[in-house]
C-alpha cells in the first residue's frame, strides 16, 4: 500500500470499526433484554400454569371432601364414589384427575384405562425420570409441583407436562393433575423467533446505512486523490518547466557576461599583446606601456572570472560562513550600483546547516538582483539574527515597491525564495508599498546544527 493508500484505511477504518462495535454493542444489548424479557414471559406463564393446577386441585378436594372426611381409612364404598367423581372431573381434551396408591398402584386415569390396577412406581419418561414415584414424593411432602414428559392425549405425542400432587393421607392416596407446557414452550420459541427476526432486520438496516457512507467516502477519496494527482502532475510540469527556464536563463546570463566581459577582455588583452610584440620587433620605445595594458586586460579577465566564479558559488561562504559572505555581497552590490547598503549580522559561525548557509545567502543574492533591476532604491537595510525559534533574515528597501499583481505575474526570483524557505519548513513574507519592500526569510531551529542559544552580533 502506498501512502495514500494507508492514509485512506486509517481514515475509514475506524469509521467501520466504529460502526461494527455499536452494531455489535446494540445487538448485544437488544440481544440480552429480549431475552429477559422472553425469560420473565416464560415464568409468568408457568406462574400461570402453576396457580392454575393449585385451583384445579382445590376444586378437586372440594368435590370430594365430604365423602372423605365422613370416611374411614377403609371404607371402599367412599373409595368407589370419589373414583367416579374424579374420574368425571375432567377439563377439555387434555386436563384430567389421576389417583395412584402410595405402593405405586394406579387407581383413576380417564384417559388411559389400561394403567387402572396396575403398578407404575418404577416407570420412567424418555429424560430418565421416575414419574410416580417423584409424583408421590411430593404428594408425602404435603403437595408440591413436578415437571415431567407424559404422552398427550389430543395429540398422542410426548410433551412436557407440570403436574401437582397432593396426598390423600387416610386411604394413602396420590391425587394429582397437570398441564401440558408445549403451549408455553410454543410461544416463548415464537418469541425468540421474533429476536432472531429483530436482529437480522437491524443488520440488514445497519448494512444499508454503513455501505453507502463508506461507499461514499471511498469514493470521494478517490476522487480527491484523482484531482490532487492531476494537480500534483500539473504542480510537477510547471516546476520542471521553471527548472528547465531557469538553467537556461542561467546559462543565457554566464553566456552574456562571458562574452560581454571576459571574452572582450581576453581579446583587448591579445591585442594589446600583439601591438606589443609589433613594438617590440620594430624597437620602439612605447612598447612596454602596451605590455602593461595588455596585463591590465588580463587582470580585468581574471577579476571578471572571480566575480562569474563567485556568484555561482561565493567560496567565502563555506570558508568564512554566512556573515561575511553576505559582507562581500553587500560591499559588491553597493560598489557596482552606487546603493547604500546596512549590514547588520551575527556570528552564525559552524552553527547553520550548510544548505541552510546557502539558501539565505542565496535569497538575499535573489532580494538584491530584484532591488537593483526595478526597485529604484537608494538605500538597502539588510540585518540577520537568530532567537529561540530559529535564524532570520531581514531586507528592506526604500524603493517603489510592486502590487499583488506584479507579484503575482513575476519571474522566478520571489517563487525561487520562497520554496528555498519551504524546503526547510521555514517561511518567507514579504510586504510592498510605495514607500519600499521589506522581505523576511525564516528559517527554523531545526536547521542549527546544535541547538544553540541566541547568537549576539558580530
Amino acid at each position: 500500500m502506498n501512502l495514500r493508500q494507508q492514509i485512506l484505511a486509517l481514515a475509514v477504518l475506524p469509521l467501520v470499526l466504529a460502526i461494527l462495535a455499536i452494531t455489535a454493542l446494540v445487538t448485544f444489548q437488544s440481544t440480552q433484554l429480549a431475552r429477559a424479557s422472553i425469560s420473565t414471559f416464560e415464568r409468568n406463564l408457568l406462574r400461570a400454569k402453576e396457580n392454575e393446577l393449585l385451583n384445579l386441585t382445590n376444586m378437586a378436594i372440594s368435590a370430594i371432601d365430604a365423602i372423605y372426611s365422613a370416611a374411614g381409612p377403609d371404607d371402599e364404598a367412599a373409595k368407589a364414589r370419589v373414583q367416579e367423581i374424579l374420574s368425571a372431573l375432567d377439563y377439555g381434551p387434555d386436563g384430567y384427575f389421576f389417583v395412584y396408591d402410595y405402593d405405586g398402584v394406579n387407581i383413576v386415569h380417564p384417559r388411559q384405562a389400561f394403567r387402572h390396577g396396575r403398578n407404575w412406581m418404577e416407570m420412567e419418561d424418555p429424560d430418565g425420570n421416575r414419574v410416580i414415584y417423584n409424583l408421590i414424593e411430593r404428594a408425602k411432602e404435603g403437595g408440591g409441583l413436578h415437571q415431567y414428559k407424559w404422552e398427550k392425549p389430543s395429540a398422542g405425542t410426548i410433551a412436557d407436562k407440570l403436574s401437582f400432587a397432593v396426598g390423600l393421607d387416610k386411604w394413602r392416596w396420590m391425587l394429582g393433575t397437570g398441564v401440558y407446557l408445549d403451549d408455553v414452550f410454543a410461544q416463548t420459541a415464537a418469541a425468540e423467533a421474533d429476536l432472531r427476526s429483530h436482529i437480522n432486520t437491524t443488520f440488514i438496516i445497519v448494512a444499508a446505512i454503513t455501505v453507502p457512507i463508506v461507499f461514499g467516502v471511498f469514493l470521494a477519496s478517490f476522487m480527491l486523490t484523482l484531482r490532487e494527482r492531476r494537480l500534483a502532475d500539473t504542480k510537477l510540469k510547471a516546476l520542471t518547466q521553471r527548472v528547465i527556464d531557469a538553467q537556461e536563463e542561467e546559462r543565457a546570463r554566464i553566456a552574456r557576461e562571458l562574452h560581454d566581459g571576459i571574452s572582450q577582455s581576453m581579446v583587448a588583452a591579445r591585442y594589446a599583446l600583439d601591438l606589443a610584440g609589433a613594438k617590440v620587433r620594430a624597437g620602439a620605445a612605447d612598447a612596454p606601456a602596451v605590455i602593461e595594458r595588455g596585463a591590465q586586460g588580463l587582470n580585468a579577465a581574471i577579476k571578471e572570472v572571480r566575480r562569474i566564479s563567485h556568484d555561482l558559488r561565493p567560496g567565502v561562504l563555506d570558508d568564512l560562513g554566512l556573515s561575511s559572505a553576505l559582507e562581500a555581497l553587500t560591499n559588491s552590490f553597493a560598489e557596482r550600483t552606487g546603493i547604500v547598503v546596512e549590514l547588520q549580522s551575527v556570528a552564525f559561525k559552524n552553527l547553520l546547516l550548510p544548505e541552510a548557509k546557502t539558501a539565505l545567502y542565496r535569497v538575499a543574492q535573489e532580494a538584491l538582483t530584484n532591488i537593483e533591476r526595478h526597485a529604484n532604491a537608494t538605500r538597502v537595510r539588510i540585518a540577520v539574527s537568530s532567537g529561540r525559534n530559529g535564524a532570520q533574515l531581514l531586507i528592506e528597501d526604500d524603493g517603489r515597491g510592486f502590487d499583488d499583481a506584479a507579484r503575482t505575474q513575476g519571474g522566478l526570483g520571489l517563487r525561487n525564495m520562497q520554496e528555498r524557505m519551504e524546503h526547510f519548513g521555514g517561511s518567507l513574507e514579504v510586504r510592498s508599498t510605495r514607500a519600499g519592500t521589506t522581505l523576511k526569510a525564516r528559517l527554523p531551529k531545526s536547521t542549527y546544527i546544535t541547538q544553540s542559544p541566541e547568537l549576539q552580533p558580530a
